[in-house]
């Protein structure tokens, strides 16, 4: 004998239940502001009553147009992406941005081509994109660009039409190598953060570095190879590395490498603090002493470079700032706002103790 399905509590029944219209039912549930906390209450413990689920999400978004999401183009893959402080802490700072306006952050990984595919920007349900330090043409920002999406850019790449919030990355990385200078060095390694090399990972000469697709890695490397050459030590005689990925443990197996370079670095710059910290580990595996026999200089100034041992010398960057202009950002292009011109955060060299003088 089959059974008559029982029929889908309706956003109807639940008027008709408390003797309200619809609008108000609705307003319950999307702009409670509008009505007394008495009456909603009423309403929700009458759809509750009934099995009323609540405004069908889609349906919803058909009617408005909106999805009520901003899809966060990575980079990365997710795995790495949860690892790395500086992500997490800037996407907090602009999620709390975003908090009043009600928007929920989809995660959009990336991979080969230094950014998500571009069938994941055409299928995701967002109404903004973040592109978060994602590659020079990223096929991601030619899906964006179709859909007519606002785009505001962290970091990088410049994107015409987009707002946008970096960092000084070639001032910070003048700082450092400043700094490391008038502590007497003069034999140096760079550790770099992936470029999209082929093959990925291992040593590279300056200029196939400087054609990383990533700004602030050619940024970062500018910096630091300049004001060296600008003292009289040659890009020539600074091997760089390339990680092949973001973990601490790709980081170490990149550093113990440029220390198995002859002559063996007393210093090494590197583009993040994951990435120095990765340092740290390979000095301590090749049993010299920091800041005694190798300096190590990182980048961002997250959480754990105060926590090292030693803890570690920096290029502090504004996370937390950098991530709520982006919130506001997105903002403004959500209401239908120009993007402002790019705004560009100031950074600031912390000295700790991973720096000291040059061995003699």
């Amino acid at each position: 004998m089959s059974r008559t399905r029982r029929r889908q509590p309706t956003l109807d029944d639940v008027a008709d239940a408390v003797g309200v219209s619809r609008a108000t039912v609705s307003n319950a549930y999307n702009r409670p502001d509008q009505l007394s906390a008495e009456l909603r209450r009423e309403v929700l413990r009458a759809a509750k009553r009934l099995g009323y689920p609540g405004p069908n999400p889609v349906a919803r978004s058909l009617a408005t147009q909106r999805a009520g999401a901003i899809a966060v183009m990575l980079d990365t893959g997710l795995s790495a992406a949860f690892s790395d402080p500086a992500l997490s802490i800037t996407l907090d700072a602009m999620s709390a941005e975003m908090d009043p306006e009600g928007h929920a952050l989809l995660l959009l990984p990336g991979g080969d081509d230094g950014g998500p595919k571009a069938e994941r920007v055409l299928a995701a349900q967002a109404d903004l994109a973040v592109a978060y330090s994602l590659a020079d043409g990223a096929p991601a920002l030619r899906a964006v660009r179709d859909r007519g999406m606002p785009l505001v850019v962290i970091d990088q790449p410049v994107v015409p039409g987009s707002a946008r919030v970096a960092t000084d990355d070639r001032g910070g990385a003048v700082a450092a190598a400043r700094h490391l200078l008038e502590l007497g060095h003069r034999r140096f390694g760079v550790l770099s953060a992936q470029c999209l090399s082929e093959p990925r990972g291992g040593p590279m000469t300056t200029e196939e570095a400087m054609g990383s697709r990533f700004r602030d890695n050619r940024e970062r490397l500018a910096g630091y190879v300049d004001t060296l050459a600008e003292a009289g030590v040659p890009a020539t005689s600074v091997p760089v590395w390339e990680t092949s990925g973001t973990s601490r443990e790709q980081a170490m197996q990149a550093a113990e490498a440029l220390l198995d370079t002859d002559p063996r670095p007393t210093a090494l710059l590197c583009m993040s603090d994951e990435l120095a910290l990765g340092a740290l580990a390979a000095a301590r595996r090749h049993g010299l002493r920091v800041p005694d026999e190798l300096s190590v200089v990182g980048f961002d100034d997250t959480p754990p470079a105060g926590w090292a041992e030693p803890a570690l010398t920096t290029v502090r960057q504004d996370l937390v700032r950098k991530g709520r202009l982006a919130g506001e950002l997105a903002r403004e292009l959500l209401a239908g706002r120009k993007p402002p011109p790019p705004v560009t955060l100031p950074v600031e060299l912390v000295v700790r103790a991973s720096s000291g003088q040059a061995p003699t």
